[in-house]
């Protein structure tokens, strides 16, 4: 579904992502970590086009398509869909009416008429009534006044509606309290098919907990080798469940808590 080789992306000419690899295979959840500056959201907003970045080097392989070659919006309708860390309020656009506008974008797009409204509002109050999206929220404008929590389950709403195939959640869990996580984890966990890819990018094991992932990838630049072991255990994956790296590029180890692979890509700088 996903093929992202030797990536190397710049902002403002200065060097972000340095060679990055991933695979990511229909039905499969991938996690990424790391600490802040590492490139975790740029790799998000580089998937979903988002201007300002420039890729200086690799290949993103979408569906057997150059992605880096579409625009955002084709992007879209693809089926790439980017939930943001901090979601935007856009005063004036009306919640309901940019959900049918989406949702109707992509249909067109796929050589299919428009959802009458009657299937529209069934639709969504379907989906809205698992996330406790209240019918108040659907009324506002979109995003606008919504606290933390709610902004992320209008998130996950949005992304419920249009199916995406390939999801990405940029620190989804930032900022929401125990019962919004859980919340917000179940409407996520209701997403994953054999035919959907989903990559999560978070700092902390606790989302984790309630998606468990089938990989676990962590972006980790070092000026130097030697501290290699230092930084291993201040990583949120803790002291002693990662190895040192037996090759240049790559550091391989087990979770064995969440039983699945955990690659590290490490770069050393002189």
């Amino acid at each position: 579904m996903l093929k992202i080789e030797n990536l190397h992306v710049s902002v403002d000419d200065r060097e972000i992502l340095r060679g990055v690899d991933l695979t990511v295979n229909p039905g499969e959840v991938h996690a990424i970590m790391g600490p802040n500056g590492s490139g975790k959201s740029t790799l998000s907003y580089v998937l979903a086009g988002r201007e300002g970045y420039d890729v200086t080097g690799g290949s993103v392989t979408y569906l057997g398509e150059d992605l880096l070659e579409k625009e955002p919006d084709e992007r879209a309708a693809e089926g790439i869909f980017l939930a943001f860390q901090y979601p935007t309020e856009i005063p004036g656009v009306a919640t309901m009416t940019f959900l049918k506008a989406a949702l109707n974008a992509q249909r067109r797009h796929r050589g299919e008429g428009d959802m009458s409204t009657p299937d529209f509002m069934r639709k969504v109050r379907e989906i809205a009534d698992r996330l406790d999206v209240t019918q108040e929220m659907l009324r506002r404008p979109l995003n606008a006044g919504f606290s933390g929590g709610e902004k992320k389950r209008a998130e996950i709403l949005q992304m419920a509606l249009l199916e995406p195939k390939l999801c990405v959640m940029d620190e989804t869990d930032s900022g929401l309290d125990i019962d919004a996580l859980r919340v917000v984890s179940d409407g996520v966990n209701a997403m994953r098919s054999q035919e959907r890819g989903i990559i999560v990018i978070t700092h902390y094991q606790r989302l984790l907990n309630h998606i468990v992932p089938d990989h676990v990838h962590v972006i980790l630049w070092f000026p130097r080798a030697d501290r290699l072991s230092q930084f291993t255990h201040q990583d949120p994956l803790r002291a002693g469940l990662l190895e040192r790296p037996t090759d240049w590029k790559w550091s391989s180890a087990r979770w064995d808590q969440r039983r699945c692979s955990v690659r590290v890509p490490v770069q050393w700088v002189e």
